[in-house]
């Protein structure tokens, strides 16, 4: 499979790198990290003024229609900036949802504001720690309205609306709830990265629109697609952080010439590289997945979350460490690497999950395929 992004494409991964080195320098996330403020709203606003944040939602509800290709190379840059703006809460997963299980209404009256960025999604998947799984969720729902605790959600604090999955009979469905709405209650948790906000929602009695009766399945697709994005957001901040590593070896000197000749920086630099580069390749093969709603679409998805999250955390972790002493402190950029590393490698569940899943997606391709040479 030969895959590569067009002119176009690249591009808008070159106009937004621009963007976002004017708007979202690490002076700012710092500056947002020092003042407590949960996401960036200035350079949010922005994006959505310029068409971004629809990129992948049609223009009958307020987006673009440009596609996820576009998404993709977006989420790259905006990982490289490790920008602090909720974007895969509310673009990559919350207006997935809609598209995939709202109504007509629904999709009229939401879908235009996330696409300008004047409302904000996130999804209230986790019920404490643990798998996202079925047998997980006891938030219940009796007729339009939903009882029940979940923490963390991401960017819950900041967002308008919430996707809930919640227990109805026998079966998961999902809902939406305006989380202005009575009965919503919500406290911020502390994050090992707070430039991407955590928070505890509690909904007692809390009024809610069904957008899928049996919503697992539509659940789970909506995870591989925005499973893809994150990863392209991941592997973005592992390429920063290689670059990070190796300009500082090259003007840091000890014993007379720079540290990066020395043979245990080049080596940890090296396998910086090829874990971004194995990322990138699977990420890519999720972006094909992705645009052409390919039937590989999990294995594709898993794959990719699995190698962009190792490559992420690898990264960060030995720019720290090719940094030396100053690496740990306050006055390098290395540790708001670190901190995303950590952050993404747990949203929307975490590696152990995405690496269960990718070998059952081989194991019954496997078995379909045994099958198939047996005229089974």
């Amino acid at each position: 499979m030969n895959f590569e992004f067009s002119p176009d494409q690249l591009q808008l991964k070159d106009e937004a790198r621009k963007l976002l080195s004017d708007q979202c320098p690490s002076s700012t996330v710092r500056k947002l990290l020092d003042e407590g403020a949960p996401m960036h709203r200035a350079l949010w606003a922005t994006l959505g003024e310029l068409g971004f944040l629809g990129a992948a939602i049609p223009q009958a509800y307020g987006g673009t229609g440009a596609g996820y290709l576009e998404l993709c190379v977006l989420a790259e840059e905006l990982g490289r900036a490790i920008a602090p703006i909720p974007f895969s809460s509310s673009i990559c997963l919350g207006a997935e949802l809609i598209l995939a299980a709202a109504s007509e209404d629904q999709k009229l009256k939401y879908l235009p504001r996330l696409a300008s960025g004047a409302s904000i999604a996130c999804v209230a998947l986790s019920e404490g720690l643990g798998r996202i799984a079925p047998n997980a969720v006891t938030t219940t729902a009796r007729g339009d309205r939903l009882t029940g605790v979940k923490w963390p959600v991401q960017d819950g604090d900041v967002a308008d609306l919430a996707i809930v999955p919640a227990r109805s009979g026998d079966t998961i469905s999902l809902y939406l709830v305006e989380l202005n709405a009575p009965g919503v209650t919500r406290k911020v948790l502390q994050s090992i990265d707070p430039t991407r906000s955590q928070a505890r929602i509690e909904f007692s009695d809390t009024p809610a629109q069904l957008l899928a009766a049996d919503g697992w399945p539509t659940l789970v697709t909506a995870l591989d697609r925005a499973a893809v994005l994150t990863a392209f957001e991941q592997v973005g901040g592992a390429q920063r952080a290689i670059e990070m590593g190796r300009e500082y070896a090259l003007e840091r000197y000890a014993f007379g010439r720079p540290i990066g000749s020395f043979q245990a920086i080049k080596h940890k630099l090296v396998d910086m590289y090829v874990s971004t580069v194995l990322a990138r390749s699977n990420c890519y093969y999720g972006a094909w997945a992705l645009t052409n709603d390919a039937r590989q679409l999990p294995e594709a998805a898993a794959s990719a979350r699995v190698s962009a999250s190792q490559a992420f955390f690898q990264c960060a972790k030995e720019n720290i460490q090719i940094h030396g002493g100053m690496g740990f402190t306050w006055d390098l950029d290395c540790h708001l690497y670190y901190r995303r590393a950590n952050l993404l490698a747990v949203n929307l569940g975490g590696v152990t999950q995405w690496s269960d899943r990718l070998v059952e997606q081989l194991r019954d391709r496997r078995a379909e395929q045994e099958g198939a040479s047996h005229g089974l």
